[in-house]
């Protein structure tokens, strides 16, 4: 396969896992919001995006401590529960109760722990992209509900700098990428550019040894967070985007830009503009994100580093609020501010 096949069909699976956890996600949020997972009292809080970014920022110190101290075991173990956990808000809406224990549907509950068992012990890059998949459809949907639009636009804005923060400035991603990576969950999606790589087989990529041989802080720090890092391992540093058999992108690029989408189709008022049922803004935040993601892949491609989040979540805001503004609804409802003004 020529590496412009290569490019085709692995920036066609990324744009299919980013499609299924945005349409995932919008169908998700009523039957999430009836079945009472709608996780705070007051969605339009717009402190709420502060306690979740707070969140990330000790997760993150958390995950680094964790990889200092020799933890990663423990690390990888709460990963893989959060999957079969996040999977099973899914299998308990899709699968019917055929057989119930103690208030359990027991189907769900067995393909939910099915799934984090094949995480355990067969992390094949499909398994964890399914998981990945079914993980960022999951919580995008969950936050969509709890997050109303003033709350995810500023998630949206502060983690886009955040992101543009870590990769260009800081270099607390090394170490992250580095025991991420190893542990191969689906906190990062592979994407294979040939018919016969295997993850398991695969010699996991080593972003601090990458820094030290590029001197460019951004190639390795983007390799858990952006879909701009391409490694397969040491011997392949020199190598194009497109000669390695793989590329690797950070779940949190997929989920981020869609709870934005998620929120805009939940909370939209009532008789706005619609395309195909979904409200116009969320559509227009979909199509956004994926404007902001071919430019991303456009710089990946051509072997430039780059942060995910700015570009992505850029273009999901701009896209809602275009699609709002469209849809006859004024910018200051639009952001969420009505109620403040």
């Amino acid at each position: 396969m020529d590496s412009r096949w290569r490019a085709v069909a692995g920036c066609t699976l990324i744009g299919l896992i980013f499609l299924f956890v945005q349409v995932g996600a919008l169908a998700l949020v009523e039957p999430f919001k009836s079945a009472g997972y709608q996780a705070v009292e007051d969605p339009s809080d717009p402190t709420n995006s502060v306690v979740y970014v707070g969140a990330i920022l000790l997760a993150t110190a958390g995950m680094l401590l964790a990889f200092r101290y020799d933890a990663e075991q423990l690390i990888r173990g709460v990963i893989v529960f959060s999957s079969a956990w996040l999977s099973l808000y899914i299998f308990r809406l899709v699968v019917p109760p055929l057989l119930v224990v103690g208030g359990f549907n027991v189907v769900a509950l067995a393909l939910a722990t099915l799934l984090g068992v094949g995480l355990l012990v067969y992390p094949e890059w499909y398994v964890i992209d399914t998981a990945g998949a079914m993980m960022g459809a999951a919580a995008a949907g969950l936050f969509g509900i709890s997050f109303g639009v003033l709350p995810a636009l500023l998630l949206l804005s502060v983690l886009a700098v955040y992101d543009a923060i870590s990769v260009y400035g800081t270099e607390h991603m090394l170490t992250l990428a580095s025991g991420v990576m190893d542990l191969r969950v689906p906190v990062v999606l592979v994407i294979p550019l040939s018919l016969s790589y295997s993850f398991l087989d695969a010699t996991t990529p080593d972003p601090a040894a990458e820094e030290a041989e590029t001197n460019d802080d951004a190639v390795a720090a983007d390799a858990v967070d952006d879909s701009e890092t391409e490694r397969e391992g040491d011997d392949e540093i020199d190598q194009g985007p497109l000669e390695r058999d793989a590329l690797f992108i950070g779940l949190g690029d997929a989920i981020i830009p869609a709870i934005l989408v998620a929120s805009a189709a939940f909370f939209a008022p009532a008789g706005v503009r619609t395309v195909l049922g979904i409200p116009l803004p969320a559509v227009t935040a979909m199509v956004g994100t994926f404007l902001g993601l071919a430019v991303l892949l456009w710089l990946v491609l051509k072997g430039r580093a780059h942060a995910g989040l700015p570009l992505l979540n850029g273009g999901s805001i701009a896209g809602y609020l275009l699609g709002a503004v469209v849809a006859g609804i004024g910018l200051i409802e639009a952001l969420g501010l009505a109620p403040y003004v």
